[in-house]
């Protein structure tokens, strides 16, 4: 079987994980690697709790599941964090990417997860950049400082790619700002 990487997003709807999900995928298709990228959601309404999933491989990838024991979890979404349940079936040797404004030894302490945990104030890195706050972009930034899986240039061509026709130029450079600072500024436990 082939070494995979699996990705579980967490979010709520109307955040951009699908969204993420998507970028992330066409930014790995790049580097020539397989990927699956699909959200997990039925009829909720903006603001439920979703989730999103990639995997990628050197290799066909022939699993047609949910990720049930990803190597990483993202969570865009703070509050999910007292819902408990995103660190189910997270390996021990994988890592946490977390939208908080806490330091990341205090998430590792309050969710009790042994293995690294990153944070990052994605929602403050939108406000300044986007003028908004979508933790989407700035998490994505996050996971590839603490992942490896690409490079930032293949995530801002995907970025384009994926979202060019639905935003501005101004807004595109924006998230690409979001994408490069949450890069720089994410702090690990």
């Amino acid at each position: 079987m082939a070494d995979i990487i699996e990705i579980r997003w967490h979010g709520r709807g109307g955040q951009g994980a699908k969204t993420a999900s998507e970028v992330l995928a066409e930014a790995v298709i790049r580097d020539g690697k397989f990927i699956q990228s699909f959200p997990e959601y039925g009829p909720e309404r903006m603001g439920a709790p979703v989730q999103a999933y990639n995997r990628l491989s050197d290799e066909r990838i022939d699993i047609h599941s949910n990720v049930y024991n990803p190597d990483y979890v993202v969570v865009l979404d703070p509050t999910l964090l007292e819902s408990g349940g995103v660190t189910d079936g997270l390996r021990e040797d994988g890592a946490l990417i977390v939208n908080t404004d806490l330091p990341p030894e205090k998430v590792k302490e309050k969710m009790g997860f042994k293995g690294k945990v990153f944070g990052l104030d994605a929602y403050k890195i939108a406000r300044e950049e986007i003028g908004r706050p979508m933790a989407n972009t700035p998490c994505l930034g996050a996971l590839i400082k603490a992942t490896g899986i690409t490079n930032l240039d293949n995530v801002k061509e995907a970025l384009r790619r994926h979202l060019g026709s639905k935003l501005s130029e101004k807004v595109l450079d924006a998230n690409i700002r979001a994408i490069e600072r949450a890069y720089k500024e994410v702090k690990e436990a």
